[in-house]
């Protein structure tokens, strides 16, 4: 209800570039809005990781923002809320996000990466969410494919094997921050330069996940 409500706040513009009938370009916006939303939530699983995101892409956005000469304010806030709430969600962790955290926080950034891309900032829209996006929906094939319910609780998540092998969230959280970081500069520069971007953006995620599954497999390697 909330997300179908807040279609109506977007930008006028298309946020498939115009590659799809307006229509159809909402209802993809809707579609793509409850999944972001639904990931944002799962993906809240460690220590750290959901703050580590949520600066990232509010700081990416505030950034592109400044550029454009667009506003900064809200995604600066989240950003800013979100770095300060990490002095207490850092592991070990004092205080959780849970879902009455994660779920605000996911509509919230959807909603402002939906905004950029309609209005044209569909690269940019597409990089800073690139590590979520990709674990979360990996995972989730993964769990299908295999012929379980994907909406029975699991730990199966790269950054969840890995944390569990190295036995600290604080170093999944910080290599996560890590590309996170990187994505947001790519970000920037994909406002100039987006398919040379994306294609830095694919490479890294790709690592992330790699050294992720790397992580995951110290135990085995290590023995009992």
């Amino acid at each position: 209800m909330v997300v179908g409500a807040g279609l109506a706040l977007l930008p006028e513009g298309p946020v498939l570039q115009g590659l799809a009938p307006m229509w159809l370009d909402r209802v993809f916006a809707l579609l793509a809005w409850v999944w972001f939303v639904n990931l944002f939530n799962f993906m809240d699983g460690i220590d750290g990781i959901t703050g580590v995101e949520t600066v990232a892409i509010g700081g990416g956005l505030a950034a592109i923002a400044l550029a454009t000469g667009g506003d900064a304010a809200p995604a600066a806030v989240l950003a800013g809320a979100a770095l300060g709430f990490l002095r207490w969600n850092w592991a070990p962790a004092r205080v959780f996000l849970g879902d009455v955290g994660s779920v605000p926080l996911g509509v919230l950034l959807g909603w402002l990466l939906l905004s950029a891309a309609a209005r044209g900032q569909w690269a940019p829209a597409l990089i800073l969410p690139a590590y979520y996006l990709a674990d979360a929906t990996l995972t989730l094939t993964r769990r299908v494919f295999r012929g379980e319910k994907p909406w029975t609780p699991h730990r199966e998540h790269f950054y969840q094997r890995a944390a569990r092998a190295v036995e600290s969230h604080a170093a999944v959280s910080a290599t996560v921050l890590g590309a996170d970081a990187v994505l947001a500069g790519l970000a920037v520069i994909a406002l100039a330069k987006p398919w040379a971007a994306l294609v830095a953006a694919a490479l890294l995620v790709g690592g992330l996940l790699a050294r992720l599954s790397r992580m995951a497999r110290t135990r085995t390697l290590a023995g009992p």
